[in-house]
């Protein structure tokens, strides 16, 4: 009996196997006409592997499910097989980058792109907990290549075929130049990798991305109209005395939903400061924003009324991809959208190079910031918050500098301004 891949060949799980039947000179089989969706819902296949999962491989004695196990099997048909090294301890440290790739890499990698491109629901702290795993990792593989130009020993290993497949995912998809630029010893591996003739007869040509995926909309799920009640028939009520009236009870009323509470900031004594005054002067103002804008702001702000305050990011040590931080950045900014109508923000994203400091000055209706933004937006809780001392001439000039984008800022360029208003 032939060896049957089910599971098509256009996926890295497939890779592993193809790839390692090259180097071991194993002729593997695709089951013809496979659908995904479709044939892996089969009695058959669910035979095979309960959960419907491919890759399977069908053998002699019996299938196997799992890529790096169907790649190891590949792998241990030829006896003595360089792609599991010369000795033991090879053995062993072919085993340990097999782990760390599926463990320390592959996951890592799904767990940025899978949200991004709607597999599951999208959460920035994901996301960021994701990238920064995915660059330890990849800074301990880094290491490694920059004395070594093979994961174990100085030949193509079973390893290195798992590590290439699982690290193709993130090249052609999520990791573009700028992230990979920081790991020059996994890119020269990887482009070697990829070259070379048994993995390029099964990858093809493979090129880096050029974009991160923007995040898929998560639409709301459609709720299932109730069937409609037959109409029921009414009787015609004899005649009887006429009764004195009741008050009709109003079953619509009854069951209409009762007003929403007002929200607290309403019902704090009027302020002589109209925001959205102050919104449509900062956005109006294209020239001599210091002598109009600014002096506008003074003039209106209400200190009874409102209050200012600087916001830090406090993990800006791990902002050292650029594009992460400006939508770490953005979709803070979105999220206090539910604030709208009680605030004004400026968000500075600051530095030439990474690490890039995020820094931030709000205006908020009242004398704190609003409870239900701090219940509501779990940012806040990642920045430091201090209120603004508008006798303090320094702490006005900060104020005045993030206003008005002045670059440079504190002594550094400007990397991004975003305005929330």
């Amino acid at each position: 009996m032939a060896l049957v891949f089910h599971g098509g060949n256009g996926n890295k799980n497939a890779f592993k196997a193809l790839i390692a039947a090259e180097y071991t000179g194993v002729q593997i089989e695709l089951a013809k006409n496979f659908e995904m969706g479709v044939s892996n819902k089969t009695p058959e296949f669910l035979k095979m592997n309960p959960i419907g999962k491919i890759p399977v491989l069908e053998t002699p004695d019996g299938p196997i499910f799992e890529s790096n196990a169907i790649a190891r099997y590949v792998t241990r048909l030829k006896e003595n097989n360089p792609l599991y090294g010369s000795s033991l301890i090879d053995f062993a440290h072919i085993e340990q980058w097999i782990d760390f790739s599926s463990m320390e890499i592959d996951v890592n990698i799904a767990r940025w792109l899978y949200p991004r491109v709607g597999y599951i629901p999208y959460l920035a702290p994901a996301e960021e907990l994701a990238i920064t795993s995915l660059k330890r990792a990849l800074g301990a593989l880094n290491t490694h290549l920059a004395s070594n130009t093979y994961l174990v020993g100085h030949s193509i290993t079973l390893a290195d075929i798992i590590m290439t497949c699982n690290l193709y995912v993130g090249f052609s998809r999520i990791l573009v130049k700028s992230f990979t630029s920081e790991f020059p010893h996994v890119e020269r591996y990887f482009w070697t990798l990829v070259n070379q003739p048994n993995f390029h007869k099964v990858l093809g040509e493979v090129k880096q991305t050029d974009s991160v995926p923007a995040i898929s909309s998560q639409k709301q799920p459609v709720q299932p109209k109730e069937p409609a009640k037959p109409k029921e028939v009414k009787k015609e009520p004899k005649q009887q005395p006429a009764k004195p009236k009741t008050p009709e009870v109003n079953e619509e009323e009854e069951d209409a939903p009762k007003p929403k509470p007002k929200n607290p900031l309403d019902l704090l004594p009027p302020s002589k400061m109209i925001l959205d005054e102050w919104k449509r002067l900062y956005s109006n103002t294209k020239t001599n924003f210091r002598e109009v804008a600014i002096k506008g702001f003074w003039d209106m702000y209400d200190p009874e009324g409102y209050s200012l305050w600087f916001c830090d990011y406090k993990y800006n040590d791990e902002n050292t991809v650029s594009f992460v931080t400006l939508n770490k950045v953005g979709g803070f900014l979105q999220r206090m959208d539910l604030a709208r109508k009680y605030a004004f923000g400026k968000m500075l994203v600051i530095g030439s190079e990474p690490p890039f400091k995020v820094k931030g000055l709000w205006l908020f209706r009242g004398q704190e910031i609003p409870k239900f933004v701090f219940d509501e937006v779990y940012d806040m809780e990642l920045y430091d918050w201090v209120k603004v001392d508008i006798s303090d001439e320094t702490q006005m000039e900060r104020a005045n500098a993030m206003i008005e984008d002045q670059e440079p800022f504190e002594g550094e360029a400007l990397l991004d301004a975003k305005c929330f208003k």
